[in-house]
């Protein structure tokens, strides 16, 4: 049995969680396996996220002045919560692939992202979009094909004055020797 003062401390870490995350999902569950449950977290994980299991009263207390303070409707039954500090993108990712491989065990009740309550249907549009990582990329590579044309452009102009010296420089020579 926890003492009231290691409760004070879960409820000011939940509370820290909260306000830091940018984007949050909680999620019902029901029969969960320790395989399943093993397999979420690993892939939460992977996408940078944190994923807890917590009591419904202890959320609502947390959650008081947060974001997440538009969540506690929701907060019924069994709830875990998953948070992200960086990418809501790869959250949405691991939570949607996972709800949609086991529906039976795991149900969609609400997500925040950026202080903004989402709809499931919204969680899979953000989940369709590409990474940071990935835009990050894109953005590099328009960027980077103008630098490229500009330097082909700039190059194309002394090569093909070479080029013209060259050939007038043959027939010169064809010239000189008929």
């Amino acid at each position: 049995m926890k003492t009231r003062k290691q409760k004070q401390q879960d409820l000011e870490r939940l509370a820290e969680q909260f306000r830091s995350a940018t984007a949050g999902i909680l999620v019902g569950f029901n029969k969960v396996t320790v395989e399943k449950d093993q397999a979420l977290r690993r892939s939460l994980r992977e996408a940078g996220a944190e994923y807890h299991v917590v009591k419904n009263t202890l959320a609502r207390l947390a959650a008081a002045g947060t974001p997440f303070e538009q969540t506690v409707d929701h907060l019924r039954g069994t709830t875990a919560v998953a948070l992200s500090k960086s990418d809501p993108v790869a959250l949405s990712k691991a939570v949607s692939k996972f709800l949609k491989e086991n529906p039976e065990i795991f149900s969609f009740k609400v997500g925040i992202v950026e202080g903004r309550v989402v709809a499931l249907k919204d969680l899979e549009a953000i989940a369709s979009l590409p990474s940071r990582e990935q835009l990050i990329s894109q953005l590099m590579f328009l960027l980077n094909s103008q630098a490229q044309r500009l330097a082909t452009v700039l190059s194309a102009v002394p090569r093909n004055l070479a080029i013209v010296i060259k050939q007038i420089g043959e027939k010169k020579g064809e010239a000189a020797a008929t």
